[in-house]
């Protein structure tokens, strides 16, 4: 372990942001790493636990306790490839991930956790500076040819295993540039996009294929595909959302979350968008509580608006978690994003009943409190508060309910794989294998919509089963 008394002696360092009013004036990333020797002290703090939680709430299954020690002792290039053997891409995790490690850290148990998420940041970080992030091409080659239809995380993950493992790889995308909701989601100011760029020479230089604009289901047979190769993977993701049906839905100025990030990603990589949807000067009300919803506080805040408040219809969580109750698990709490921090009003156990507005665009919305109660089954009821009703100006809707599953038109239209109860693609952890012949599915596809860090999981877990279906064994790891 790094310093035996480590967690007594140091307290936990948060990482270095821009301060708000900056940060709102472009669009760049504004963490900074910890520097070396911050994120040595941090390492320090592990206790190198006989049970590592951390590593069991990891869905990579990190092997925290070992890169937290090489960052105590201040070796990097130890640390980046002992990262590297479980996670594809720790600069996104490092930047994204809610770290639900972090969260079954046993110094969580009655003190602040190790920043995990931060030393994998500054791992991930140091590791480029050094040129450490490099191809690992294989000479044997097996043959077998690989279709993955989507590059967002878990296709990436997968392809890149399986180039590992000496196959061709072929990565299908439906939009001009690879990654998926990491490039057309997340927003610049989270995670730049450079960071996917390097990823993809990477794996070009180890042999995988990208075609862009290849939208399967649409201008690529997905049938013809299955014919082609020896194995397709399925990671589309699971990008069909949660709609709000209720009068003015059909309003002007009402959006999914979905059709607005994007825009500003593009935006931000230089390409004109036509009639783009702006925030500027209006009052913007999103409705949803999670990730994409601050999301589009913060690209909100970005485009100049002149309000933003955040609904959400569930009950404020509370401000600190039954520890004792709940640990190692995930808790539900109150969490305040850096984007909630540059300007949000936010209220909770909210309901929108309807959109108003003239000349067929949205000028405010009416909403109403709710309680939620027990039935008598015990089931969570909600209840609209009777004369809470009120109105708030609206310029501007976005919707950032979540997600319901993939989307079944085109591509699962076409090629008739299992669905499971929840419309997603229905395929096992074991074997990743979908009701069709050396189809398999991984990511959100499969899941349903989650973290970064489980799709990367799927990705990898899937790729071992498609190289154990190609040549009867692997030596991918799971």
């Amino acid at each position: 372990m790094g310093k035996i008394t480590g967690f007594m002696e140091f307290e936990r360092l948060a990482e270095a942001y821009e301060p708000p009013q900056e940060r709102v004036r472009h669009w760049r990333e504004f963490v900074a790493r910890l520097p070396d020797e911050q994120a040595g002290v941090q390492g320090a703090r592990c206790m190198d636990c006989g049970t590592p939680f951390c590593m069991s709430g990891c869905p990579v299954n990190n092997i925290i306790p070992d890169w937290n020690d090489l960052v105590y002792r201040q070796d990097w290039k130890r640390a980046i490839d002992t990262l590297h053997s479980t996670n594809n891409f720790p600069e996104f995790t490092g930047r994204v991930c809610p770290a639900p490690c972090e969260a079954a850290c046993t110094l969580n148990i009655n003190a602040d956790p190790v920043g995990i998420k931060s030393i994998e940041h500054a791992i991930a970080d140091k590791a480029a500076e050094n040129g450490w992030i490099t191809p690992r091409p294989i000479d044997r080659k097996t043959g077998k040819r690989v279709a993955v239809v989507g590059s967002g995380p878990a296709g990436l993950a997968a392809a890149q295993q399986l180039a590992r493992a000496g196959h061709d790889v072929v990565v299908f995308e439906k939009a001009d540039r690879i990654g998926g909701l990491l490039r057309y989601g997340i927003p610049d100011f989270k995670m730049e996009k450079h960071l996917i760029d390097r990823r993809v020479e990477q794996m070009e230089a180890e042999g995988v294929e990208f075609r862009v604009n290849q939208h399967v289901g649409v201008n690529v047979d997905p049938k013809a595909l299955a014919a082609d190769f020896d194995a397709v993977v399925l990671s589309g993701g699971a990008e069909f959302p949660r709609d709000l049906p209720v009068p003015g839905r059909e309003l002007a100025g009402v959006h999914f979350a979905m059709d607005f990030l994007p825009q500003q990603n593009k935006v931000v990589a230089g390409d004109r968008v036509p009639e783009q949807i702006l925030a500027t000067d209006k009052h913007v009300i999103v409705i949803g509580g999670g990730d994409t919803g601050s999301d589009c506080v913060g690209t909100s805040n970005r485009h100049g608006a002149a309000s933003v408040t955040q609904f959400e219809l569930l009950p404020q969580p509370p401000e600190q978690e039954n520890k004792p109750l709940v640990w190692p698990y995930w808790p539900a709490k109150l969490r305040s994003s850096s984007s909630h921090e540059e300007g949000c009003h936010r209220d909770w156990a909210v309901a929108t009943k309807r959109f108003e507005g003239r000349d067929g665009k949205v000028e405010k919305l009416i909403a109403a409190r709710v309680a939620w109660q027990k039935d008598a089954n015990g089931q969570l009821v909600m209840r609209e508060v009777p004369g809470s009703e009120f109105e708030m100006k609206a310029d501007l809707v976005l919707l950032a309910m979540g997600f319901l599953g993939p989307v079944h038109t085109g591509l699962l239209e076409q090629l008739p794989v299992g669905r499971d109860p929840r419309g997603n693609v229905a395929a096992d952890t074991e074997n990743y294998r979908t009701s069709l012949p050396k189809v398999f599915a991984a990511g959100d596809m499969r899941r349903g919509h989650s973290l970064i860090v489980w799709a990367i999981r799927e990705g990898r877990q899937c790729a071992r089963a498609v190289d154990e279906f190609l040549m009867g064994c692997s030596e991918l790891p799971r």
